[in-house]
């Protein structure tokens, strides 16, 4: 096995600047700690001995480049995750957007899209899919080409299947798929309104205007610079009134564009646009 050197902020450095001169993807303001983690990882998994010999690496063979992006970028996910949050969206939130002609949703960084099946199944039996369509973005696009395929591990069905019991769901999950080998495979009726599409939250401007955007457990690795970018990306995407939420360890309170935000729940991070 080849041992790996400890690696310094340096470079780090060196290589976010290569890469965004490169391959046009800009790492500067993720945070560095995390960053740092999910290089070791790489660095690891591939038996390359520092950062100097990843970068040549990566000079050389861009489908190596495809691979360490998705294991920077990919977030481990599941589906109903923290099931209280989705009471509160059935309980709270969806008997306001019952009222709209239409539901324009956002799910940004939407990883591997089981918080877009989620989502998908609580409207679905709140009587609000076929009023909803839903944009799920994400920078990976080989995660994002999961969502679409809507095939999981069965393995990982169980976390999720416990998930949906404690949301308190109206059916069983298992009422949504169908077993395929060592997989499941979701209803495609779930996501007919569902674009996937790739997007890059650092780099890219706004999309459109919505009345409500996911963005959960993707701030917590940016810096305080990046994060105070996206939630005015998401302030300026939403209508007036529009929700926005993020993950159960993360906040919106220190970002500058947080005066554009009313808490609408504190225990569940979710803020309510109040004005432009």
């Amino acid at each position: 096995m080849t041992e790996t050197t400890e690696i310094t902020i340096n470079e780090i450095k060196r290589l976010i600047s290569f890469i965004k001169n490169t391959y046009r993807f800009d790492f500067n303001n993720y945070a560095l700690s995390s960053f740092k983690r999910r290089l070791e990882r790489i660095l690891a998994m591939y038996s390359i001995p520092n950062i100097d010999s990843l970068t040549i690496k990566l000079q050389e063979n861009p489908k190596l480049f495809d691979e360490v992006l998705r294991e920077i970028t990919v977030n481990t996910t599941e589906m109903f995750r923290a099931p209280a949050f989705w009471r509160k969206l059935r309980n709270d939130i969806l008997p306001i957007l019952a009222n709209y002609p239409s539901i324009r949703i956002w799910s940004a960084a939407c990883s591997s899209g089981e918080e877009v099946y989620s989502l998908a199944i609580v409207l679905k039996e709140a009587g609000l899919l076929h009023k909803a369509r839903i944009l799920a973005t994400d920078i990976n696009d080989v995660v994002l080409q999961k969502g679409k395929d809507g095939t999981y591990w069965n393995r990982n069905m169980e976390v999720n299947e416990n998930n949906y019991l404690r949301f308190e769901g109206k059916y069983k999950l298992s009422d949504y798929y169908s077993k395929k080998d060592d997989n499941v495979v979701f209803d495609k009726s779930l996501i007919q309104d569902v674009s996937f599409k790739t997007f890059d939250l650092v780099q890219n401007e706004q999309y459109s205007k919505f009345d409500l955007i996911f963005c959960r457990n993707v701030m917590i690795y940016f810096n305080p610079e990046l994060q105070n970018k996206v939630v005015d990306l998401f302030g300026r995407s939403l209508f007036m009134k529009g929700f926005f939420i993020v993950g159960e360890k993360e906040t919106i309170a220190f970002c500058k564009s947080s005066e554009r935000f009313e808490t609408f729940s504190a225990e569940e991070r979710i803020y309510q646009k109040i004005k432009e």
